[in-house]
């Protein structure tokens, strides 16, 4: 299944879920109308794709030639690029040394190197939510079930690799709803673990977007399970709720109340 047959697929993925966390209404509106992919995100599918399935880069993305397009050398050579192109992502050439670099710096963590070559990779997989009734949809960078121990792993690429900063992200980002979401997609698919003792576990690999292209391999912890647990079934619960209501609210709520407008709390003590 490529890319974007999986995109294109009606159920319900991770990404889409957190955007419930703002409101129904804002989900709603950017699941109709889907905006342009950001150079932020450009630049993360070509990592993905170069480090997890390099045979098919060249045929989704090109690397932009360093010309001047004030010459008319340079416009000629670039008019040409273009017409190669055609269809494809274009990133830059700085674009393209930073990802060689952060392959290489995976290359160089044994952790990393272990899980990229030894799973399986951009693996789709799809499941009803038994208690919601919902199609739900996930894509995993990589998968290792093979052994006593089923690993999930999750490669990000991020602006800090350092185990606090990248908690922070977590919460930020929705990457524990993804934690629970993802492995509720393996349990789903394949069953529940064979051994209770050995648990399914989610590993992500961050690397640094700058060099030197640092590299940490960290294991989500049964908290980062919970609170993503937690969030999936507020969110497919609102998700399916509205669905049958037709209501896509926002920020007054599914009842449309009046919210109340405070001072923070460092500013109301002065008044209490």
């Amino acid at each position: 299944m490529t890319n974007a047959e999986y995109r294109s697929h009606p159920a319900i993925s991770r990404s889409e879920l957190f955007k419930i966390g703002k409101s129904p209404l804002h989900f709603k509106y950017e699941r109709e109308n889907p905006p342009e992919p950001s150079a932020a995100l450009i630049f993360g599918q070509a990592f993905h794709k170069f480090v997890l399935e390099p045979d098919g880069f060249d045929e989704e993305f090109s690397v932009a030639p360093n010309v001047d397009r004030r010459t008319r050398d340079g416009r000629e050579q670039w008019a040409a690029f273009q017409a190669e192109a055609d269809g494809k992502q274009i990133i830059t050439l700085d674009d393209m040394t930073a990802i060689q670099g952060m392959r290489d710096a995976l290359m160089e963590n044994r952790h990393a190197k272990f899980l990229i070559n030894s799973s399986q990779h951009e693996l789709p997989l799809f499941w009803k939510d038994e208690l919601s009734g919902e199609a739900c949809k996930c894509r995993l960078d990589m998968f290792l079930g093979d052994g006593k121990q089923r690993i999930v792993s999750d490669l990000k690429s991020c602006a800090s690799a350092e185990t606090d900063a990248f908690m922070r992200d977590v919460i930020k980002y929705g990457y524990d709803l993804q934690v629970f979401q993802y492995l509720d997609g393996v349990t789903h698919n394949y069953g529940p673990p064979k051994d209770p003792e050995n648990p399914d576990t989610f590993i992500f690999i961050a690397v640094e977007k700058t060099p030197p292209y640092a590299v940490n391999v960290m294991q989500a912890d049964k908290y980062i399970l919970m609170r993503g647990e937690a969030l999936f079934r507020e969110y497919i619960g609102t998700y399916h709720e509205c669905k049958e209501s037709g209501n896509w609210w926002s920020y007054n709520g599914h009842f449309g109340n009046i919210n109340i407008l405070s001072l923070p709390a460092y500013l109301r003590k002065d008044f209490e």
